[in-house]
């Protein structure tokens, strides 16, 4: 049985339910989401009210209802709805453009729907109602606030248990929880939803993340660039962006000039590549950029470093011939595996988003380019899925979405192959002909956004990072006065020798001082006493591994060397 039919179904399930409990309340859309699904209503729920509506939908489920259709004319619907006084299914009914709707039933209830549902409602093994959420009636902050009540349905109890075993994991591992106990990030509503402060700790661990990313990409031949935060508004007008991306963007007027804090970092790098003719010897040309871009999303889509509205990406942008094309996707490929891989992600699902409704270019185009990024997919043996519509309006790609230890999807790289941004910036290079030719665009990101990333990082590992990421490698604590000024030779030697490393000399017991660094997750203590100093030794403790004994120094700087080196995990 496919997931999304028997979601969508339960939501059917649900409405039922709270139709049978709360007889006046208003309907809105049930769908079946990426996982699970919801149903909105125009009713204050609070959860002590979903143990209630779980009860009444367990005896529809038991009651075996079918899932009939019912095809009738626009008009007998909007009898039907007017009569139920259901405004919001009357809205959604007015956008239809077929004489014709479908109506599914259930037992008492009938819902105008597209379908398609499953046989019964005793198809339905198991279920949760899991949260309610306050939604925007069709997303608009103009319109009624509706009460949102998320749950998920499996075909067996055990498939459910292990869901909700995994989804009590997933809350041990939320990333605004972690980021502000280990102190990595806050957001301050006073400066800004959706934007965000890192602290010393996030900092470092930023920067870790942003230093590998740089040799890696020296050494796979991209040209480091910075572009502005912002820039003349007519430079997103010949881009397009102004017209298909407006509602996403931030303007700013001054002196009657239009400025756009910039969303994306592609028109910049074509303003660099165009200061000199450039000639088919120079391609393909990588540049390569740490961009801030700034987006505008709503407040109720915003969620700690996962939904922002300012953000840091790893933007590259590949002129190249077309013979080149499929060989340059292809290294792309291979470099975001490599990646992936250092950091600990080795399963990623592949989606292919093709051209969506509005769209600057020639259909001819679009499908070339998306032919190109299929025959590349097949030639690096990647299955995929068609993301059918979910391009951007420039230009077809490749969506990877990264699997994490709960095997949960977190976006991750993307490749997109364009050929309308060089026309509409009169981009050229010098064949062998002698003659001006346009080279495609590659637009690619490797991580992707900077925070994003980090915050599934933070989930994936659930802050005890590897000690090359670490923000703090070792802390070293004392156990005696005696020993604090050993501790202070200790920290000077690992400080020169590149070690990140704090000292904790407060006159507390030993015991405490380790049970603090256990909740900050700090991969190695060095606890120091009167014997350690005596003999030049550090006592180490490993944050998983427990005691691991005496050390000496020089020994205990080279095993941590190597591990930061090889980039154990």
């Amino acid at each position: 049985m496919e997931k999304d039919i028997l979601w969508h179904s339960t939501s059917h399930i649900l409405a039922t339910a709270v139709r049978r409990l709360f007889s006046k309340v208003k309907l809105g859309i049930g769908p079946a989401i990426e996982e699970g699904f919801y149903y909105d209503f125009d009713y204050p729920f609070t959860p002590e009210d979903l143990p209630k509506i779980e009860e009444e939908m367990k005896k529809i489920v038991e009651d075996d209802q079918r899932f009939e259709k019912r095809v009738v004319s626009k008009e007998e619907a909007e009898k039907y709805l007017a009569e139920d006084n259901q405004s919001y299914k009357l809205q959604l009914l007015s956008g239809i453009l077929d004489d014709e709707v479908s109506f599914f039933t259930n037992g008492e209830f009938s819902d105008l729907c597209k379908g398609p549902h499953i046989s019964s409602t005793k198809e339905v093994k198991a279920f949760k109602l899991l949260r309610i959420a306050g939604a925007y009636w069709k997303g608009d902050e103009k319109n009624p606030m509706l009460t949102r009540i998320y749950g998920i349905s499996f075909e067996s109890q055990s498939e459910l248990d292990e869901y909700l075993r995994l989804l009590e994991e997933a809350k041990k591992r939320d990333h605004r929880k972690l980021g502000s106990a280990l102190s990595l990030f806050s957001i301050y509503e006073e400066a800004g939803s959706g934007l965000i402060f890192y602290h010393p700790h996030g900092k470092v661990l930023v920067d870790q993340i942003i230093q590998y990313l740089k040799e890696e990409h020296r050494k796979e031949g991209y040209l480091e660039v910075a572009t502005p935060h912002i820039g003349r508004k007519e430079l997103w007008q010949t881009s397009g962006h102004c017209d298909y991306y407006s509602e996403n963007m931030y303007f700013i007027n001054k002196e009657k000039e239009d400025y756009v804090l910039k969303p994306m970092n592609c028109p910049g790098h074509i303003l660099i590549y165009k200061t000199r003719t450039r000639s088919f010897r120079d391609l393909p040309l990588r540049y390569f950029e740490l961009g801030t871009v700034y987006r505008y999303e709503r407040t109720g889509v915003l969620h700690g470093l996962l939904r922002v509205r300012g953000f840091t990406q790893d933007d590259a942008h590949i002129f190249c011939t077309e013979e080149k094309l499929m060989d340059e996707i292809g290294r792309v490929i291979r470099f975001f595996q490599r990646m992936l891989s250092c950091f600990g992600f080795s399963e990623y699902e592949v989606y292919l988003a093709t051209r969506p409704e509005r769209f600057v270019g020639t259909k001819e185009r679009w499908d070339m380019a998306e032919g190109i990024l299929q025959d590349v997919l097949k030639k690096e043996g990647l299955p995929y899925t068609i993301d059918e519509g979910e391009a951007v309006f420039y230009g077809p790609k490749i969506d990877v979405k990264l699997k994490d230890c709960l095997k949960r999807s977190w976006q991750g790289p993307t490749i997109q192959v364009d050929f309308n941004l060089p026309e509409r910036f009169g981009v050229e290079y010098i064949g062998e002909d002698g003659k001006p030719h346009q080279p495609v665009m590659i637009h690619r990101v490797v991580l992707g956004s900077m925070e994003r990333f980090l915050g599934a990082l933070i989930e994936h590992y659930e802050g005890k990072f590897p000690l090359w990421l670490s923000p703090v490698q070792v802390r070293i604590m004392t156990i005696t006065d005696a020993a604090i000024e050993y501790a202070h030779k200790i920290k000077d030697r690992f400080l020169i020798e590149g070690i990140r490393v704090e000292a904790d000399l407060k006159g507390e017991k030993i015991g405490k001082k380790i049970a603090e660094a256990q909740e900050e997750k700090i991969p190695y203590m060095a606890i120091l006493g009167k014997k350690e100093a005596e003999e030049n030794t550090i006592s180490l403790r490993h944050r998983s591994k427990g005691d691991m004994g005496k050390f000496e120094i020089p020994n205990l700087i080279e095993i941590l060397r190597c591990e930061i080196k090889e980039k154990k995990r």
